[in-house]
C-alpha cells in the first residue's frame, strides 16, 4: 500500500513537472522571461528528482536482512539529500544568470510567461498539498522530498508572475526601474530553491549521522515507558530516524530479584505497547539493569 501510494504520487509528479518544465522553458525562452526560465530550470530538477525516487521506493520498502539487520530506510534519506544538492546546484547556476541579465539590454516578457506562471503557481498548490498529506501519513522522506520541490516552485511561480508584470508595467508606463523586475524575480526564484535545498540537506545530514529524534518525541516515548510500575528507572532512552520508519534503543532498571522471564515478558509488554502506539517505529531494542533500593 505505502509502495504504491508512494509510486503513483512520484508518477503524478513526474508526468507534471514534465509538462510544466516544457511549457515554462520554451515560452520563457520564447517570451524573453528570465524568471519564468529559471523557474523552467527548476522544474527539470523536480522531474529528475521524481525519477530518483521512483528508482529507490522499491529499495527503501525491503524489509531487514542479513546484510542489512537495520532495514533500508536510509535510501530514502540519501535521495532526498541528491536531490538537496540538485537544487543547491540549480540556485546558483539560476542567480549568475539573474544577476547577469542587469548588464544586458533588457527585453520586456510576454503576457503568455505570465500566464505559464500563473498556471504553474495554481498547478504546484494542487501537487504540494497531495503529496504532502501523503507523506505524513506514510512517514515517507521520498516523498516529503517531492512535496518540498512542490513547494519551492509555488513560491517560484508567483514571483516569475510578478517579475513578468513588473516588467511588462515598466514598459508601458516607462519606469525604468521596473525593467528589471523579470530580472530581480529570477534571483528570489533562486533563492527559494536554495532555502529548500538546505532545508532537505541539513535533514538528510541529520538522519544518516543518526541524530537523536527531537526532544518532545522523545518525551512521548519516556511517556509509555513510565505506564509500567515495573520500571523503576529509565537509565537511557535514544531513538533514531531511518527513512520512513524510527528505532528505539532503551535501557531501564528493574528490582534486581526479577527473574529472566519476568524481565523479558516486561520487555516485549514494553516494546509491544510502543509500537502499538506509535505506528512508524520499526523496532524497539531494550536493555534491562539490576535495580537496588537505597
Amino acid at each position: 500500500m505505502r509502495e504504491s501510494l508512494a509510486k503513483k504520487i512520484a508518477w503524478i509528479s513526474v508526468i507534471s513537472n514534465i509538462l510544466l518544465t516544457l511549457g515554462k522553458l520554451f515560452i520563457g525562452w520564447y517570451g524573453n522571461s528570465d524568471a519564468v526560465f529559471a523557474d523552467g530550470i527548476h522544474s527539470a530538477a523536480d522531474v529528475f528528482a521524481s525519477v530518483i525516487v521512483l528508482l529507490v521506493i522499491k529499495i527503501s520498502n525491503k524489509p531487514a536482512d542479513k546484510e542489512h539487520p537495520y532495514g533500508h530506510g536510509k535510501a530514502e534519506v540519501i535521495v532526498s539529500g541528491i536531490v538537496g544538492i540538485l537544487l543547491f546546484l540549480v540556485s546558483i547556476y539560476v542567480v549568475y544568470e539573474g544577476i547577469a541579465g542587469f548588464f544586458h539590454e533588457v527585453e520586456t516578457p510576454s503576457y503568455l510567461a505570465m500566464w505559464v506562471a500563473i498556471i504553474s503557481y495554481i498547478t504546484k498548490i494542487i501537487l504540494y498539498r497531495s503529496s504532502l498529506k501523503v507523506a505524513k501519513e506514510h512517514n515517507s522522506k521520498a516523498i516529503e522530498a517531492i512535496a518540498l520541490d512542490h513547494k519551492a516552485d509555488i513560491v517560484a511561480s508567483i514571483a516569475a508572475a510578478i517579475g513578468v508584470l513588473l516588467s511588462i508595467m515598466g514598459e508601458r508606463f516607462d519606469i525604468f526601474i521596473l525593467h528589471y523586475g523579470d530580472k530581480a524575480a529570477s534571483i528570489f526564484v533562486a533563492y527559494l530553491i536554495y532555502k529548500i535545498s538546505k532545508e532537505m540537506l541539513l535533514e538528510a545530514f541529520d538522519i544518516l549521522l543518526e541524530r537523536n529524534i527531537d526532544a518532545a518525541t522523545l518525551q512521548e516515548y519516556r511517556n509509555v515507558v513510565n505506564e509500567f510500575p515495573e520500571v523503576k528507572r529509565i537509565d537511557r532512552i535514544r531513538a533514531r530516524e531511518l527513512g520512513h520508519y524510527v528505532l528505539v534503543d532503551l535501557r531501564i532498571s528493574i528490582d534486581h530479584y526479577k527473574t529472566i522471564k519476568e524481565g523479558h515478558d516486561l520487555a516485549k509488554l514494553i516494546k509491544g505497547r510502543m509500537m502499538e502506539r506509535y505506528d512508524n517505529i520499526e523496532e524497539v531494542l531494550i536493555h534491562l539493569n539490576p535495580y537496588f533500593p537505597e
